[in-house]
Formats: structure tokens, C-alpha cells, sequence
């Protein structure tokens, strides 16, 4: 019954799963030797989902549609420079209705790749490129790993504070502990596919089992630290309402922005979907990496709301290209945590 209730307002479960989380780390934060041990598991657990991420990564489906330069320039554009300067042209809007400290959170929301299964699944739905949208989708999760903690020292410094990240300690660190993965990930594929084919469901449950440890792990600190004193009910308000907002003026952007450039239909699907995605699994822990341990929980909060906002928009959207004419309608397919 809980599921089909979900589906029928496409709910993420897995959103459910993170918000129990920050509600367990809340109640009960891990301290002292258990926040020590909690860390070192969530450094060997980012290693391995960004190994996963890059042993299930198919080399002939990101090289399949890398011939379509233009539109894979116009999501690239959308996903790292017309997200960014929304969120700089926010700044009129701090500290009166929007607290500085969500307003950060939004930046490096602002600053972070575009996802792969969910951006590709709704634009299967809808019927759009899906070549294009996979090799899309996967160029712009690998560039996030070096333009993103660019992105966020620029967007930070610019708004007065970036004084909080040393940008190229932290591209070292990126590369260490999310790059360094990947590529052995990737390197591996061919021996580890089947493996990887076969177990893909307990797969699966592992990549979003990182993502809680992390999730918990970061809001452990930030309850220690007083996260619950920085944010109240207003706030949460706050980051929702400018989600919204922001995720209308993206998704508007890229479907007028396609049209006028000349895109078919099946470009301008993909166009949507994948330029006006954040993703959550490269995001979470990513701010680990970037950001410290204390501010984590607040940095990445944003992105989780913003995150359930976008699965519920896309799907409605999805759902109405896929009923226009010439574009029979698909089931929705179960969405990942990204």
C-alpha cells in the first residue's frame, strides 16, 4: 500500500529513507570515537560508489551520441553556467529572505552536475534522444568532478566567502577520493560487468547505502555543532519556495532556449531533463570532501529538498511529452538517488 502510494505521487522512497536519517542523527548523532569510526566508513563508502559509478559506466553509450556537439553544449551550459548565475543573481535577496547560510547551500547546489539515471529514465519516458541523453548526462556527472569545487571556490569568493574552501586543495582532494575511484572503476569494467549485470539489484542497495552513511554521518556533526539552531521551520520554507522557483526558471529557460536554437522535439526532451538536474549522489559526497565536517549537513540540505522537487516536476513533465502527439506513453521507471 506504502508503495503504490508513493508511485501515485511520485514520492522518491529513497528521499523518505534520508529524511528518517537526518531525523536518526538528530536524535541520536554519533560522537567521539563513534563520529571517528563513522568518518573513516564514509571515506572507504564514497570510494566505493564513485568505483561503482564508474565500473557500470558503458563506454559505447557515452561515446554513442558525442557526435551531437550542440546540444550536448546547450545542457552543459544550463547545468554549469545558467545555474550559477541564477544563484549569484539571488544575492539581492540575502539576508532579508533568504539566510545567508541557505543561500550558500543553494550556490553549491547551483554548482554541481547534472545526474545520469534519473535524467536519462525520464527522457526515455518522454520519448527524447536517449543516446544523447546518456552521453550527456554521464560527460556532465564526470566534468562535475573537476568544475563543480571550481565552480563552488568562484561562487563562494565572489559572495565574500571563500575564505571556507581551499579550491585547489580540494580538486586534490576530489581527485583522490572520487576521480581516483572512478577511473579504476572504470578500468575494471571489463572484467567486473558481468558481476556487475548480475548483482546489479544488491548493487544498487550498496550505492544508496553509501549515500546514508554519508548523509548520517554529515548530520551528526552538524547536530553537534548546532545545525538546529542555525535553520528553524521558516528556513525549510525558505529553501522549498526557492527551489521551486529556481527549478520553474531553469526548466522554462531550456525549453524556450531549445525551440528558438532549432532543436527537434526528441533534443529539446533531453535538453530539459538533462540541463535541469542536480544530482544527489555525486553532491553528498562531494560536500564531504569540499566542505568541513560541521557545515556539511546545512550545505547539503538544499539539495535534498531541491532533489524530490525535481523527480516529482520531471515526472508530471515527462508524463505530459510522452501523451503529445506521436508519443505514446511509457510506464515511469523506478528513479535512482541522484
Amino acid at each position: 500500500m506504502l508503495t503504490s502510494w508513493l508511485k501515485r505521487y511520485q514520492i522518491d522512497g529513497f528521499l523518505l529513507v534520508l529524511i528518517g536519517t537526518v531525523v536518526l542523527a538528530s536524535v541520536l548523532p554519533a560522537r567521539g570515537v563513534g563520529d571517528t569510526i563513522f568518518r573513516h566508513l564514509t571515506t572507504a563508502a564514497i570510494a566505493l560508489l564513485f568505483f561503482m559509478h564508474g565500473a557500470k559506466l558503458s563506454r559505447k553509450a557515452l561515446l554513442g551520441g558525442i557526435g551531437h556537439w550542440r546540444l550536448h553544449v546547450t545542457i552543459l551550459y544550463s547545468t554549469f553556467v545558467l545555474f550559477p548565475l541564477l544563484g549569484m543573481a539571488a544575492k539581492g535577496l540575502v539576508p532579508t529572505a533568504i539566510p545567508q547560510d541557505i543561500y550558500l547551500g543553494f550556490l553549491y547546489l547551483c554548482a554541481l552536475p547534472a545526474t545520469v539515471q534519473s535524467a536519462i529514465a525520464f527522457t526515455s519516458i518522454a520519448r527524447g534522444n536517449i543516446p544523447a541523453a546518456v552521453c550527456a548526462a554521464s560527460a556532465s556527472s564526470i566534468l562535475g568532478v573537476f568544475v563543480s569545487p571550481i565552480l563552488v571556490g568562484l561562487l563562494m569568493e565572489t559572495q565574500g566567502d571563500g575564505g571556507s574552501m581551499d579550491t585547489l586543495g580540494a580538486i586534490r582532494s576530489i581527485c583522490l577520493q572520487l576521480m581516483l575511484p572512478f577511473v579504476v572503476g572504470h578500468l575494471c569494467r571489463p572484467l567486473i560487468k558481468d558481476f556487475i549485470h548480475k548483482y546489479k539489484k544488491y548493487i544498487n542497495v550498496t550505492d544508496r547505502t553509501s549515500i546514508v552513511l554519508v548523509v548520517y554521518t554529515a548530520f551528526s556533526e552538524a547536530v553537534v555543532g548546532g545545525i538546529w539552531k542555525q535553520i528553524d521551520l521558516y528556513g525549510i520554507g525558505v529553501i522549498v519556495v526557492v527551489s521551486c522557483v529556481l527549478l520553474a526558471i531553469v526548466l522554462t529557460i531550456n525549453v524556450y532556449a531549445a525551440r528558438w536554437l532549432g532543436f527537434s522535439k526528441e533534443d529539446e526532451i533531453t535538453i530539459v531533463f538533462c540541463g535541469s538536474k542536480k544530482s544527489l549522489a555525486n553532491g553528498v559526497p562531494m560536500a564531504n570532501v569540499l566542505f568541513p565536517a560541521t557545515t556539511v549537513g546545512l550545505m547539503v540540505l538544499p539539495l535534498m529538498i531541491f532533489h524530490q522537487i525535481q523527480l516529482m516536476v520531471c515526472a508530471v513533465m515527462a508524463a505530459r511529452y510522452a501523451k503529445s502527439p506521436n508519443r505514446p506513453p511509457e510506464p515511469l521507471t523506478e528513479l535512482k538517488p541522484e
